[in-house]
């Protein structure tokens, strides 16, 4: 263990087994490749275990099918698996709209895989890393963990939660030598965010950005990690600037995108496909 830098005993990516969740596509995918371009042993999960495998298919690694809403499907994972070195609790939802609007069921959902998957996939992994003295935890939340946004708001209300679960957790967790980081991206070009609007003054960035940020965190285990990284203090800045300012800047950015969709076709076949988990 190191006395100055991080401070946690370090996890070796050649052989290090990683297990990713929602990594049939998106973010997770490009995690999957990432982690095992540098040697380690991949486990994509997902709950389209097509996916999964496909995935899992093109670069040599396991794949499982998990509902990360379902605690008796991560213990049978984690039963089959044995350890875990890095944990990668990146499975996800975003549904947009306007929150009156939301059905009850979709607003349920997004809880429970946005925060209870995280949760889950925690107590599942984190007994044996305490045991062992060491392991890492990644926690893929959102910007939107930090800024409230119209349109977004139970999504929102999930992020904020996995960035405060995220710090809770990273302090118990410390003195075990068990880290715990939270990577929260600006808008991603991933399905999630199908037919929004992208760009015009919101930071947009690619799954592949994101990955990388969640592979450095385990050489950095930083606590958080703001992808693009300028935008790590914006939360701060939002709060000490004058709300009048705040709407300005949210209207020259067109903040309310969330509540009418670029293309609304597309949006709503993304949106049916998260009904249709709920």
């Amino acid at each position: 263990m190191r006395i100055l830098g991080h401070g946690y005993p370090d996890v070796a990516l050649s052989g290090a087994r990683v297990l990713i969740t929602g990594a049939g596509r998106g973010i997770g995918r490009a995690t999957a490749e990432l982690f095992a371009a540098k040697g380690s042993e991949v486990v994509i999960a997902d709950v389209d275990v097509e996916a999964a495998q496909e995935a899992a298919g093109a670069i040599g690694a396991k794949a499982y099918e998990l509902d990360v809403r379902s605690r008796g499907q991560w213990d049978k994972v984690i039963a089959d698996l044995g350890h875990v070195d890095v944990l990668v609790n990146n499975a996800g939802v975003m549904p947009a709209g306007p929150f009156l609007d939301e059905p009850d069921v979709v607003g349920q959902a997004t809880m429970d895989i946005n925060v209870w998957g995280l949760i889950h996939g925690m107590r599942a992994v984190a007994p044996g890393m305490v045991e062992r003295g060491r392991g890492h935890i990644v926690n893929v939340a959102s910007l939107a963990g930090k800024i409230p946004l119209p349109g977004l708001a139970v999504y929102n209300a999930s992020k904020f939660a996995a960035v405060g679960l995220s710090a809770a957790t990273r302090l118990e967790f410390a003195p075990q030598g068990v880290s715990v980081s939270c990577v929260m991206p600006s808008a991603v070009r991933t399905r999630l965010s199908s037919g929004m609007a992208l760009g015009h003054g919101m930071p947009t960035v690619d799954p592949e950005d994101v990955a990388a940020a969640i592979l450095r965190t385990v050489a950095t285990r930083k606590g958080e990690v703001a992808v693009p990284n300028y935008l790590g203090p914006i939360d701060i800045a939002l709060a000490a600037a004058p709300e009048r300012a705040v709407r300005l800047v949210r209207r020259l950015v067109d903040g309310d995108r969330a509540l009418h969709p670029a293309d609304e076709k597309v949006r709503a076949a993304y949106e049916e496909q998260v009904r249709s988990i709920s």
